[in-house]
């Protein structure tokens, strides 16, 4: 009996059903996906694919199968350098085989292939009493960082569009700024982590040996500006606030709510607010000033 005969677009589907399961040939060919094109078992598979002078069917697929992961874990690794880095090749490698376990490749682009990496470390890190430990803690800050990095230099920003200047900011009557809103970048990012990780993601790419930072609060605003990502480090009212603002809140709503993290007198916060919405209007945060 002649083996079935299938057109040239059912096998391409079946095949990348196959060879982009995470559990290997064998059990691509009983999933789900791979059954919906053509319904045959493990065994089948040369009703598919001949065999080679020296391969089986099941072997010559493997070569594709370990072609296409070994792709996604070049890529992998050119997301997330420093992390690799910080917890070294082989252990990062572990890290990312697990991941497209449980996460495998669901876009035709690679550019969302880590998206969820720092979350599956969340997921699956190691305990103590309950809760993640400092190590595991600081690796998840890392990898969440170089993704937002990622994210901010693929994603939309707003090099062709007009952005709000300092001399534009100074001009808004003081009476009219409780009430005002400020539009933001498209590409602005606010982040809080459990550890210093900006300035260790700075130094490690300068200096390999550089060491692990003891835990402490940091905050950081990512951006795009002229197509280059920058990161500026936030106290806990700058963060606030920007976060306020990038909420659609009011200047003075968001004012009063980052008042509650400055831990110096009220002359000085009024002082410090126009330093930095002039500093951020320099680094183009903003698109402009809604007035009410």
């Amino acid at each position: 009996m002649s083996a079935p005969q299938y057109d040239l677009a059912t096998i391409q589907r079946w095949m990348q059903s196959v060879i982009s399961y995470p559990g290997g040939v064998t059990a691509g060919v009983e999933t789900a996906a791979a059954q919906e094109q053509i319904a045959i078992t493990a065994a089948e598979i040369e009703h598919v694919v001949t065999r080679s002078e020296k391969l089986d069917a099941v072997h010559r697929m493997e070569v594709y199968s370990g072609a296409y992961f070994a792709r996604l874990l070049e890529c992998m690794r050119g997301e997330f350098p420093v992390t690799q880095a910080t917890v070294g090749e082989d252990l990062f490698d572990q890290f990312v085989v697990g991941y497209l376990n449980a996460y495998p490749s669901r876009s035709y682009s690679l550019g969302h292939l880590g998206e969820n990496f720092a979350n599956y470390l969340a997921e699956t890190s190691p305990r103590d009493e309950g809760q993640i430990t400092q190590w595991a803690e600081f690796v998840i800050d890392l990898a969440r960082l170089e993704w937002a990095f990622n994210e901010v230099f693929d994603g939309p920003g707003a090099e062709e569009d007009p952005k709000l200047s300092p001399e534009q900011l100074h001009e808004v009557p003081a009476a009219q700024w409780p009430d005002a809103k400020l539009a933001v970048v498209p590409c602005l990012r606010l982040m809080q982590f459990s550890h210093p990780v900006s300035q260790f993601f700075s130094a490690k790419r300068r200096e390999a040996t550089t060491p692990i930072p003891d835990p402490q609060a940091s905050f950081l605003a990512i951006s795009r500006r002229e197509y280059i990502v920058r990161r500026f480090d936030l106290n806990r009212a700058q963060y606030e606030l920007l976060q306020c603002i990038v909420a659609g809140e009011t200047v003075g709503d968001a004012i009063a709510q980052a008042a509650e993290f400055y831990e110096e007198d009220v002359q000085q916060f009024a002082a410090d607010l126009g330093d930095w919405f002039r500093q951020w209007a320099a680094e183009q945060f903003f698109l402009r000033v809604e007035l009410p």
